[in-house]
Formats: structure tokens, C-alpha cells, sequence
């Protein structure tokens, strides 16, 4: 009895993380529906799922467990190296998609004085930028965002950390890991944030954008896990 009771726990607890991100993913629907979310928010909550994705990362490679202690010292290298590389990424990606969605915000991205030396200069004003732009989005924007965060870590703690895949993983597979999920998902984002901009933001079009990004999340995040669908 306690050995079936402790099974059926464990699938509870498993479906905890994809429940949440499922949840996570109708936020969008609910802000345009019920609080006029206009394109740049929903792409804007999209794009943010980027730093969520990038700061558990970080966290995967603090603590994946290594095989020698002197692993240890690439992290030392390797996790500053993401850093750089994804917030380049990321700020790019966003530079792209602000351009497209939402100009009014370009002159704070591109008029931010950086004092970061040398690459990390490009970090400084991807945090900056970010800081700006939050000051200016709907309370509702940041509570997504928020929530998105909270998602992520739900997964990170269970998935990471509980379930052990810190043991089953390592720091050159950490290090590329998040930019097929965040390739994938977000050019489905942005072809789905192109069409709703032309066709001036039908419900019908958005709930697409919605069910399609969700069921793409989902198969990426059981793919990552090790799951089937």
C-alpha cells in the first residue's frame, strides 16, 4: 500500500512542472482578452522567457554534479563564457524583435551608456534596457514574467536537483542545451507576432499563437527531461 501510494505521489508530483508551464503559457490569452495586451507585451513576455531560461541555466551549471573535483575550475570559465555568449544572444534577439514590435522603446537600447568593460558591456546594457522596460510595462506584464520565472524553477528544483538529471548531465551539454528550445520557440513566436501585427491582432489568431507555442513548449520540455510526450 505505501509502495503504491508512494508511485502515485511521484506522478503527481511530476506533472507539477508541465502543469505549470502549461498555465504559464495562457497567460498571454487572458492579457489580451481581459486587459487589452497589445502585440509588443505578448512578444515582449515571450522574449522574456529567454532570461528566465538562461538564469536556471546558469544555476544547472553551478550545480551539476561533476565526476572530479577539479571540474570544478571549468565552471570557472565556462559559466561566465554563457553568460557573455546568451546575454549577446538574448540582446540581439530582443534588438530584432523590438525593432519589429515596439521602436518607441529602441532609443532607451540604443542611447544606454555602458561602463562594463570589454564583452560584458553588451550584458550591462541588456540589463539596463531590461530595467527601463519593465518600469513601463502593465503590472500584469510583470507578474507574467514573474510567473515565468516561478515555472522554470518549479522544474529546475524537481526535474534538476530533485530527480537527479544534475548527475546525468554535464557542463558542455548545459552550455548548449537552452538555444534549441529558445531557437525553436521563438521563431514560432515571431512568425505568430508578424501575422497578428498584419492582421491586427484577431482573437481567433492569438489563441493559435497560444495553443501552438504551448504544445511546442511542452514537447521541448519532455524532450529535455526525458519524457514522452
Amino acid at each position: 500500500m505505501s509502495l503504491f501510494s508512494d508511485r502515485k505521489n511521484d506522478k503527481v508530483w511530476t506533472n507539477v512542472p508541465l502543469l505549470a508551464l502549461i498555465a504559464v503559457n495562457t497567460i498571454p490569452l487572458f492579457g489580451v482578452i481581459f486587459f487589452k495586451w497589445s502585440i509588443f507585451y505578448i512578444v515582449f513576455l515571450y522574449w522574456a522567457e529567454n532570461l528566465a531560461i538562461g538564469f536556471y541555466n546558469v544555476l544547472k551549471m553551478l550545480f551539476v554534479k561533476v565526476k572530479h573535483p577539479a571540474e570544478n575550475l571549468g565552471k570557472l570559465f565556462m559559466i561566465p563564457f554563457f553568460m557573455v555568449h546568451y546575454g549577446g544572444f538574448a540582446a540581439g534577439h530582443g534588438f530584432f524583435i523590438f525593432h519589429l514590435f515596439g521602436k518607441e522603446h529602441m532609443v532607451r537600447f540604443i542611447h544606454h551608456r555602458e561602463t562594463w568593460p570589454c564583452v560584458f558591456a553588451l550584458l550591462q546594457k541588456l540589463i539596463n534596457f531590461l530595467g527601463d522596460i519593465m518600469q513601463t510595462v502593465p503590472p500584469g506584464v510583470r507578474l507574467a514574467i514573474l510567473s515565468l520565472f516561478v515555472s522554470h524553477g518549479i522544474s529546475f528544483v524537481y526535474n534538476f536537483l530533485m530527480k537527479g538529471e544534475n548527475s546525468r548531465t554535464n557542463l558542455p551539454i548545459l552550455m548548449f542545451q537552452p538555444y534549441v528550445r529558445v531557437f525553436v520557440m521563438h521563431i514560432t513566436v515571431l512568425i505568430g507576432g508578424i501575422l497578428l501585427q498584419v492582421t491586427g491582432s484577431p482573437a481567433a489568431l492569438l489563441l493559435i499563437l497560444v495553443v501552438l507555442k504551448t504544445a511546442i513548449d511542452v514537447k521541448l520540455h519532455n524532450l529535455e527531461h526525458k519524457k514522452s510526450v
